[in-house]
């Protein structure tokens, strides 16, 4: 029962769903996800937490970097929620938005990201 009620909270808040589904493309540093979501990184890194301890993300340091992607190997209850979410809110006009502001984020160098989102030049 603990799973299933982490499992929905971490979905009870929209930027956290937007947060998961722009992780179905890939692994994403913070400071990308920061710039998806237009929230304070410590709005986001609080998303992530919730979303970490739901079993829905995963996440890696790599050096200063901190990177989110969806479990390699996820349980079950988790694989069927995560095909669920995408089935559910990835025909959403505001997820398609998402993924074309992803594109060109992803195209930006995460450390030049980082630093501007720093407010240094």
């Amino acid at each position: 029962m603990r799973e299933v009620l982490a499992i929905t909270n971490a979905l009870s808040d929209e930027s956290r769903v937007r947060a998961l589904l722009a992780l179905t493309r890939g692994s994403l540093c913070v400071c990308q996800i920061v710039e998806l979501l237009r929230l304070a990184p410590s709005t986001v890194s609080k998303h992530l937490s919730i979303l970490r301890q739901a079993g829905l993300v995963e996440a890696r340091k790599q050096g200063r970097w901190m990177f989110y992607a969806l479990p390699r190997s996820p349980d079950p209850l988790v694989r069927r929620t995560l095909g669920w979410i995408v089935n559910s809110a990835g025909k959403d006009t505001r997820i398609i938005e998402d993924g074309r502001r992803l594109k060109a984020i992803l195209m930006e160098d995460p450390e030049d990201l980082c630093r501007r989102q720093m407010g240094k030049s």
